[in-house]
Parts: C-alpha cells; sequence; structure tokens
C-alpha cells in the first residue's frame, strides 16, 4: 500500500520540480493564474473583514479568530484549482533556483510577473466587490479602514519582519499541502498556518494588495505613496520567509550535494 503523503526529503524535492514548472510556464499561464491568484487570496480576506468587522467588541478576539478561521479558502483554491501566489512561489521557485534547476532570469521574471498579475487580481477585488457592491463598506467599513492604517502605519523594519513571520507560515501552508496526495490533505495541510498567520496579524503582501486599495476606495486618508512603501517592505519580508526561511534551510538540509 503506498503512502498517502511525501517525507520532508520528498516535500522539498517535488517543490522543486514544481517551482521548476512555475518558472518555465508561458506568459498567458502566468498571467492568467497570476490574476486568479490575487483575486482568490483577496476573496478569502473580504470574509474576514465580513465575519471579524460584525462581531461586538465585546467579544474580544473571538471574532477575528473566526474570521482567520475562513480566509484560507483562498489558498485552498489557489492550492486545489489553480493559481499563481507570489508568496508560495517565494518558496516554491526558489527552491528550484536553489536546486540549480533554473537561472536568476526565470526566477525574477516569475517574481515580477507573478506580483504584477496579484495586484490586478486583488484591485480587481477590492475595487468590484469591495467598493461596488459595498462588502468593505458599510457595517464593515470601520474594520476595513482600521485593518489597512494599521498596516501601512507601521515602521518599515515593523514590515519586513511582520512578512517574513507571515511568508514563513504560508510558505509551510503550501510545503505541507505539497506533502498530500488527496485534496482533503492538500487543503488541511495549509489550512492551520495560514489561518494562524492571519489570526496573530501578519502581513501578506497580496492580502494588502487587497485591504489597503479597498480601504483607500472607501475614502480612507492613505496615499499612493503609503501603499507603495506597504508593498516594498512587506514584499522583502515575505520573500525572506519564503526564500530563506523555507526553501533556504530546507534546502541546507535536504539538497543532495
Amino acid at each position: 500500500m503506498s503512502k498517502l503523503y511525501l517525507e520532508p526529503q520528498e516535500i522539498y524535492e517535488y517543490s522543486a520540480k514544481k517551482g521548476e514548472a512555475k518558472a518555465n510556464a508561458g506568459w498567458l499561464y502566468m498571467i492568467a493564474l497570476g490574476f486568479l491568484g490575487g483575486a482568490f487570496i483577496s476573496v478569502g480576506y473580504l470574509a474576514y473583514i465580513r465575519i471579524a468587522g460584525t462581531f461586538p467588541h465585546e467579544w474580544g478576539g473571538f471574532g477575528a479568530f473566526i474570521g482567520a478561521a475562513v480566509f484560507p479558502v483562498g489558498l485552498a483554491c489557489i492550492l486545489v484549482g489553480g493559481g499563481e501566489l507570489i508568496t508560495s512561489n517565494m518558496m516554491a521557485v526558489g527552491s528550484a533556483y536553489l536546486s540549480k534547476k533554473i537561472d536568476i532570469q526565470k526566477l525574477l521574471k516569475n517574481y515580477v510577473i507573478i506580483t504584477l498579475m496579484n495586484v490586478v487580481g486583488a484591485v480587481f477585488v477590492a475595487y468590484f466587490f469591495g467598493h461596488i457592491v459595498g462588502l468593505t463598506e458599510g457595517v464593515v467599513l470601520e474594520k476595513t479602514i482600521h485593518t489597512a492604517e494599521a498596516k501601512v502605519n507601521a515602521t518599515p523594519l515593523q514590515m519586513i519582519v511582520s512578512g517574513v513571520g507571515c511568508n514563513w507560515l504560508v510558505s509551510m501552508g503550501a510545503w505541507l499541502s505539497f506533502s498530500a496526495k488527496d485534496v482533503t490533505g492538500k487543503i488541511l495541510g495549509a489550512w492551520f498556518p495560514v489561518m494562524t498567520f492571519v489570526a496573530i496579524g501578519f502581513q501578506h503582501v497580496v492580502a494588502n494588495m487587497f485591504v489597503i486599495p479597498a480601504a483607500m476606495f472607501a475614502g480612507a486618508h492613505i496615499t499612493y505613496l503609503h501603499f507603495a512603501e506597504n508593498m516594498l517592505f512587506v514584499w522583502i519580508g515575505n520573500l525572506l520567509g519564503g526564500l530563506v526561511m523555507v526553501a533556504g534551510l530546507y534546502s541546507l538540509a535536504y539538497q543532495k550535494r
């Protein structure tokens, strides 16, 4: 009877192989799935806002916990249904680079295209679902603006360190998902690490691509410069979390030399 999961050594090899395929994919693949990746994560974060923003303040962190519990639906759609997310690619495509399966040009090409298309997908959801439909306004307007302002008001160092913690967990969610050979295992493997980063409040660059524009559309006093600064520093932190803390350390442990 075959195993229903991969061992850590096998996960690293699978991750590098999957990262190689991502890096060698065509433009239309990266554009379409990059858009979907940004949109799916944003729908998950929209669900978090709708749930956490409607709980009474007296309930403390319970509302945030329930909201965090539904956020991973976005990553589940990506991992099972198909989508490209820059944060998990920082780990997977990074594994391929560290395994010498791709060169630096392919690594950077993937990172740039997927980042840009994640922005498009996230802003699409923020504008059409959040603003036009009003799902990030009305009764959850305070939660939307408070969440976005807390993110842009952090210092650059706080953004970077928070980004590291976030993508350490998100990349581990993808890593655990890679270990499973069935759909249920893939979803459960990703669910709890991702739920944990949301409950803690770490900064995820793609989630921020959604919630900060959503707050701006709703009238928050956030400038495009604030948005760009947050994107830069959180992206750097996420890169360190995925490429160094997951792909890098597992490469040291498991790569055959």
